[in-house]
């Protein structure tokens, strides 16, 4: 389908989804959201193997566009909310790992966006943070992505203050993975979306559902889950051919994305 605010490309085997509205400073607008989540759902059942989440502009993204939101009534901003819950639901449900490549400031829903993705890739020029604690509307919904990524007290230290944090804090803090120098960010970002995609593509959607699923489960019920998805994904055919593969020493040969 054609789009307005983004832009989806393939290339070798991967998909990128571009937010390109950098005019608005790549503000999650309610069509912006709307986009964003058919985009996915799009290369979701593509034959990528892995989703690259990039941005345009001097922002990766400002967060809500507050035009669609400052005169709105309380049935209004519910829409638009689960929309935006839809929208990061969708970028963890899809079979794909999910990279952000983030090369400058991600604000409020922005920032959530970028905990929300599987993986996360920045510039050292990127920055990162939740400004509702400096003003009258507190950062609630970014706060549940914030908080699973980085650990009570420094989300609280971020949602409390509104002060951004630069990308190596991010990193040190467990918000992205890497960070590195504005010219190798395209580079650094296939990299690890590449190692993060080699091996069975079933296998690996198998994980990443399992991994969300069990991650907020105490302990005990954690693993009577995992136990049960690993036992039953040991009988797939890739499962299979990887345990005779090494046995026999030799590259197996997993079957192709469907």
């Amino acid at each position: 389908m054609g789009y307005e605010l983004l832009e989806v490309g393939y290339a070798e085997g991967y998909a990128t989804i571009t937010l390109n509205n950098p005019r608005r400073r790549n503000a999650l607008s309610l069509a912006c959201m709307q986009e964003l989540t058919a985009a996915l759902r799009e290369v979701g059942e593509s034959s990528a193997r892995g989703v690259i989440l990039a941005a345009n502009g001097p922002a990766f993204s400002a967060g809500h566009d507050f035009a669609d939101m400052a005169e709105g009534d309380l049935e209004m901003m519910r829409k638009l909310l689960r929309t935006c819950t839809t929208m990061m639901n969708t970028v963890q449900e899809i079979p794909q790992p999910v990279l952000a490549r983030v090369h400058a400031i991600a604000t409020a829903a922005g920032c959530q966006l970028v905990a929300t993705c599987d993986l996360a890739v920045a510039s050292t020029e990127a920055s990162f943070a939740t400004p509702g604690g400096k003003g009258g509307w507190f950062c609630t919904t970014p706060m549940v992505a914030l908080s699973r990524n980085i650990g009570r007290k420094r989300a609280l230290e971020m949602l409390l203050t509104g002060d951004p944090i630069d990308a190596q804090t991010a990193a040190d803090w467990g918000l992205i993975n890497h960070v590195v120098a504005p010219e190798r960010l395209e580079e650094e970002a296939m990299r690890l979306l590449s190692a993060a995609t080699r091996g069975s593509f079933l296998s690996k959607e198998l994980g990443k559902q399992a991994f969300y699923a069990q991650i907020e489960m105490p302990q005990p019920l954690a693993y009577a889950y995992a136990m049960e998805v690993m036992a039953a994904a040991s009988q797939i055919p890739d499962a299979r051919e990887g345990m005779r593969a090494f046995l026999e020493k030799r590259k197996p040969q997993f079957e192709e994305r469907p």
